[in-house]
């Protein structure tokens, strides 16, 4: 049986500490507030520890598609085959979305999260020893495995943070890990053009001998801030997994029921189509944007790389914007609200996605591209405000499967490019699933959805009420409050 282990902070003697932000012992001595400047273990370095390794994780996932223009002519490979590399890219992180949350919660954050970024470095190395396709698939294969730091991270961050602050930590580390995507500017228009007009400009093919060496760099910043994170983070407030357990100072919870529970329920697969139709264009988008650019419009492969890269700067702040309206809407109108701002950003999106490619000019594709990348980004937030009502006995179960709708979806839409003559046919066919998909939300029926209360405004905060009635209950009774007195206030602050 999996089971999870948690921290008890009865057990802990004497208590953990001191700390820098102030922490609330009743939720196992996590921070009450964030202070952005501050690097303070563990709360804080976990928080910068967690957002740079999605940063550095999406980095390398993504670091050959700028590049692909390049390779495709170095390898004399077809549009089909370079698709084919693309499915198989986002492959391997279906599978590690579905279990990953499990393995997170037994063996703890920091060490999973330093071997998924060392071990999708080496790979990224070694781009440079591709010759045929089945290398570059290979190759992609395993650099995917990247993609599942996303769920490492919300896993630790969860772990350090209360639930009255949680919400706003989990939305920033994914903004700012998000924004990784700048691969396409750093790899496509800086280290690219870099390599091919210094470093190899009296080669005899120079834009093979850069991309063939480029990918180096990601590799070794990647590999070092896998080992950094092991060597100099903590697991949770008080401590690391294996002391803790040699001490005896965690129990032990299955999550068998939480996994079960949530995959059983019907409202979990329409979220799961509903992510797949946000993230899963997120995913498609990032390897078709710089090829489409420099097909469509003739342009240089640093310069598609450029326009490509709008989608790394729209992730600092339109996920976490999509969360906020999602929030605003419960606030009004109850879940409803949600659900119904969930069905207009989706079809939104849809609409934008047709219109993408019947642009004739830069300038408006540049336009169009910008807004259909909000609009997946405000999506996926929105997705996140429906999921904690689902069901509360299995938030986990829920989360864990409604993240793997991304690469899903993204797999069925790379098939479309890949084997539809036009591209513009595989734009409309994306865009019609994503119309059909917004059509599901007419189709989630949660109870009590249509009550509007004090209760249910803000999702984060059930999403943690859930998870620590089910997962984190200590193995001792609670301090009473003549020993130990809980300020409830929480606080954002950039600097200490």
């Amino acid at each position: 049986m999996l089971e999870i282990p948690t921290c008890s902070e009865e057990n802990a003697a004497p208590p953990p500490g001191p700390f820098v932000l102030d922490v609330d012992p009743k939720q196992q001595w996590k921070a009450k507030e964030l202070k952005i400047c501050s690097i303070a273990r563990p709360h804080m370095r976990a928080f910068h520890y967690s957002w740079w390794s999605v940063f550095m994780a999406k980095f390398v996932w993504f670091s050959i598609a700028p590049l692909l223009p390049e390779i495709k002519i170095s390898l004399g490979l077809t549009s089909k085959e370079i698709w084919l590399s693309n499915i198989i890219a986002v492959s391997g992180d279906i599978v590690m979305r579905f279990f990953l949350g499990s393995i997170t919660d037994k063996m703890g954050s920091r060490i999973l999260m330093g071997c998924v970024l060392i071990f999708a470095s080496i790979p990224t190395a070694c781009t440079g020893l591709v010759n045929n396709l089945i290398g570059l698939c290979l190759l992609r294969l395993f650099i995917g495995c990247a993609g599942s730091s996303f769920i490492i991270s919300q896993c630790w961050t969860m772990r350090m943070f209360t639930k009255e602050v949680a919400g706003t930590a989990t939305s920033l580390v994914g903004g700012w890990g998000g924004a990784g995507c700048f691969t396409q500017i750093i790899m496509g228009a800086l280290l690219f053009p870099f390599f091919r007009d210094v470093f190899f400009a009296n080669a005899g093919d120079p834009s093979e001998k850069a991309w063939r060496t480029v990918c180096v760099i990601p590799a070794i910043v990647t590999f070092l801030t896998g080992v950094i994170v092991i060597l100099t983070s903590d697991d949770c407030p008080e401590g690391n997994y294996t002391q803790l357990i040699k001490e005896q100072k965690m129990k032990r919870v299955s999550s068998r029921f939480s996994f079960s529970t949530g995959v059983s329920n019907t409202n979990t697969w329409l979220l799961f189509i509903q992510y797949g139709c946000c993230f899963g264009v997120d995913l498609t988008m990032n390897n078709a944007a710089t090829t489409y650019f420099v097909e469509r419009f003739h342009l240089s492969t640093s310069s598609a790389a450029a326009i490509a890269s709008v989608f790394g700067v729209v992730n600092i702040f339109a996920r976490a914007f999509g969360g906020y309206c999602s929030d605003w809407a419960n606030h009004k109108f109850g879940i409803q609200g949600r659900i119904w701002l969930q069905f207009i950003f989706l079809l939104l999106q849809g609409i934008f996605i047709i219109l993408f490619p019947l642009m004739e000019t830069l300038w408006s594709a540049i336009m169009m591209l910008t807004i259909l990348f909000i609009l997946a980004l405000c999506a996926q937030g929105s997705t996140y405000g429906i999921v904690p009502y689902v069901n509360p006995k299995s938030p986990g179960g829920v989360a864990g499967m409604v993240g793997a709708g991304g690469p899903s979806a993204a797999v069925v839409f790379g098939f479309g490019f890949m084997f539809l003559n036009k591209t513009e046919h595989a734009y409309f066919l994306m865009g019609g699933l994503v119309i059909l998909g917004a059509m599901s939300c007419l189709l989630i029926n949660i109870q009590g959805s249509e009550e509007t209360n004090d209760e249910t405004r803000n999702s984060t905060t059930k999403f943690y009420d859930e998870v620590e009635s089910s997962v984190e209950k200590p193995m001792e009774e609670e301090p009473s409050e003549e020993k130990i007195h809980v300020e409830t206030r929480s606080s954002v602050s950039f600097c200490a």
